[in-house]
């Protein structure tokens, strides 16, 4: 019984987990919502850019998309953050004052950019080759196929993963505490932390862990509700492909089709 004692007081102390809720809602969650939403953005922006420069035809544009995505998959989130935190933090004091946000964002934006690249590389390469040809067939140039028909199938295909890569930026902006934040600043492990090390107790930084679950699990059943819509599909009368048979099943040509058709 004491052992359950100790752990009721120390992790399930009601009293704490009241009086850091406030802060938890009002500062923490905005603040890892927005370093999470800003780095997925530029993270997707800069992913692409990765991805269609890794499958280019010119070394010049795959070797640095190689060597970008190795570094920044290769060294650990907390490695990264405190390189460009700290080692830019001059550049950054003259550009944003005593703001470790842009800095903390550049970084997560990096880190998520490697990992999104490749997601994106390895859907536009399961993308069929004959739908390139058919593309070409209809009169598309090889960059216009491309950007219209091979990208869009390839994005749809990684959605679950995408959406994946956001829950573990979710995660990883807690990392951002260490480039020191102001009061306003903190996200939720940093207020929880906070708390822990003000009154001993740890209730506040299990609290904020329930913070990033409620945040993380429903996200994850979009992915899997993602993955079952692109894995079977469904029809517009709410059908399931083939319910009449097996001749019109959904298929990738047809989505192909179907891009080909609105490009024109």
């Amino acid at each position: 019984m004491d052992v359950l004692d100790t752990l009721r007081e120390t992790f399930f102390d009601l009293d704490a987990m009241r009086e850091a809720l406030p802060d938890l809602i009002t500062v923490g969650l905005p603040n890892t919502l927005l370093l999470a939403v800003v780095s997925a953005v530029i993270g997707t922006i800069l992913g692409m850019a990765l991805a269609v420069a890794g499958l280019s035809r010119h070394r010049w544009l795959r070797w640095p998309a190689r060597v970008w995505t190795d570094i920044f998959r290769g060294l650990p989130a907390a490695v990264t953050i405190l390189l460009i935190g700290v080692g830019l933090a001059p550049v950054g004091l003259q550009i944003w004052g005593n703001n470790p946000y842009p800095l903390g964002i550049l970084a997560l934006s990096l880190i998520a950019s490697a990992y999104i690249g490749e997601i994106f590389r390895s859907g536009i390469q399961s993308v069929e080759a004959g739908q390139m040809e058919a593309s070409r067939a209809l009169g598309f140039s090889h960059n216009a196929a491309m950007r219209l028909v091979v990208i869009p199938l390839g994005v749809r295909r990684v959605l679950p993963a995408l959406v994946n890569q956001f829950i573990s930026l979710i995660k990883e902006s807690s990392l951002v505490y260490f480039l020191g934040l102001l009061a306003s600043q903190r996200e939720l492990f940093r207020i929880g932390q906070d708390y822990a090390a003000n009154t001993g107790n740890q209730s506040a930084l299990l609290l904020a862990g329930l913070f990033y679950l409620v945040i993380t699990v429903p996200l994850t059943h979009v992915v899997n509700a993602i993955d079952h819509r692109l894995r079977h599909g469904r029809r517009s009368d709410g059908e399931e492909p083939g319910a009449r048979g097996s001749d019109a099943p959904d298929s990738p040509d047809a989505d192909a089709l179907a891009l080909t058709q609105e490009a024109h």
